[in-house]
């Protein structure tokens, strides 16, 4: 069968599937499924890909960090610190908008997957005095936590991305960084701006008094866990679980101290999500099956074959490899080795591949910040996919129209 039309119904099965409300992981596997099916159909194939899924470093690393990130929002929810630390942000920005753009890139300055779930309770807290709906939440929380995919010094695809299609990495930073402004303003015209403010938030705003020390106590206690863990994957090299286990005990430990109140078995046992688990597993999963078949690989060969430019090449393999991981480190993976075989150490194409394979990660469920979003917030995947497709096709084409004039 075509590569393409393998996709194709591959993706409609998924979606028809998740229109039925059924588990993203297990629409996922059963895409997945169907994939296996027409490429091999060994069962061998699907042990080997389940092998490799259960034996990365990665997949335990991403369940941990998962589960630490939970255990560190239970902490500082029933504390009070977190809705206190949004209201402090509020009287600071006067603006529960700015609160909304700035959190979630802040959090997401430290490259963890699925670290979207941290940043989820802080979005819903600064929402509450604004006439949101779920769908408007886990959009906001997802766009925002990403703008810094083209301009963060530790993000791992950056990284890959300059050493695989040797460029220098200060150059290629220079060359996408005003990728994240873009990112960060459509995202502020396309999703805050349309949000008001209710009738009741403005009266209780008016009234509230400047941030008081006290105030800026919850501030810090909330950012402690993202700028300690920071510096422990940073400066200490250790991976995210580690470093969040660490930063976990010592915010529990702190908040104690403090009088604080918060139980250590609501932290254990309340941060256990088995639907979560169960969707980021299969992900995983289906990711290994797309591997193992050698479907990427087809993918890759069919687009280089195509009688295309270059750059529409590199976009178009960038593209559909980014929704088919949903992780920049894969993409880059695969696609910046042909970035360096047709033109090494060219920036543009660099540059081309990344934003390209970006866009293809923010609409697609194999994203797992996308599903742990859409899940925490309970909305509907469909409706923020909208958002998201729209945001991209507005990105896209400014980049694209000023890479082919400037560039």
């Amino acid at each position: 069968m075509n590569i393409f039309l393998l996709l194709v119904i591959s993706m409609t099965i998924i979606i028809l599937l998740m229109r039925r409300h059924i588990y993203v992981g297990l629409c996922m596997l059963a895409g997945g499924g169907f994939i296996w099916l027409m490429r091999s159909g060994q069962p061998l194939d699907l042990l080997t890909a389940l092998q490799q899924t259960m034996m990365m470093g990665r997949t335990y690393d991403l369940v941990f960090s998962l589960y630490l990130v939970m255990c560190l929002e239970i902490a500082l929810r029933t504390s009070g610190t977190l809705s206190k630390m949004v209201m402090a942000l509020q009287r600071l920005f006067s603006s529960a908008k700015v609160t909304l753009a700035i959190m979630p890139g802040f959090l997401g300055l430290l490259p963890s997957l699925g670290g979207a779930r941290f940043s989820a309770p802080i979005v819903e807290e600064a929402c509450g005095k604004l006439e949101a709906t779920p769908e408007d939440r886990a959009a906001i929380n997802f766009w925002f936590r990403h703008p810094y995919e083209f301009s963060n010094p530790i993000i791992p695809g950056m990284i890959m991305a300059c050493s695989i299609a040797q460029v220098p990495y200060a150059h290629f930073v220079g060359q996408t960084a005003w990728v994240s402004l873009l990112c960060f303003m459509v995202g502020w015209l396309v999703l805050l701006t349309p949000l008001r403010m209710k009738s009741s938030a403005k009266v209780e705003m008016q009234n509230k008094s400047r941030t008081s020390s006290g105030s800026y106590l919850d501030i810090l206690l909330a950012i402690f866990p993202i700028g300690f863990t920071f510096l422990l994957v940073v400066f200490a090299g250790l991976n995210a679980s580690v470093a969040m286990g660490i930063t976990t005990l010592l915010l529990y430990g702190i908040l104690k101290a403090l009088g604080r109140q918060v139980s250590l078995k609501e932290m254990i046992t309340g941060s256990i999500d088995k639907k979560m688990f169960i969707n980021v597993l299969c992900i995983l999963y289906f990711i290994q099956i797309l591997t193992v078949t050698n479907t990427l690989a087809e993918l890759v060969t069919a687009f280089q074959a195509a009688p295309l430019p270059i750059p529409v090449i590199i976009a178009g393999i960038s593209l559909v490899v980014g929704m088919l991981t949903g992780m920049s480190q894969a993409h880059v993976a695969i696609v910046m080795p042909i970035v360096a075989a047709m033109q090494t150490g060219s920036l543009t194409l660099a540059a081309i591949a990344m934003v390209y394979g970006v866009a293809g990660q923010m609409i697609t469920p194999t994203h797992v910040c996308f599903t742990v979003t859409t899940d925490y917030f309970k909305a509907d995947f469909f409706a923020v996919l909208k958002k998201m497709v729209m945001i991209e096709i507005i990105v896209l084409t400014i980049f694209s129209i000023i890479t082919y004039w400037v560039y």
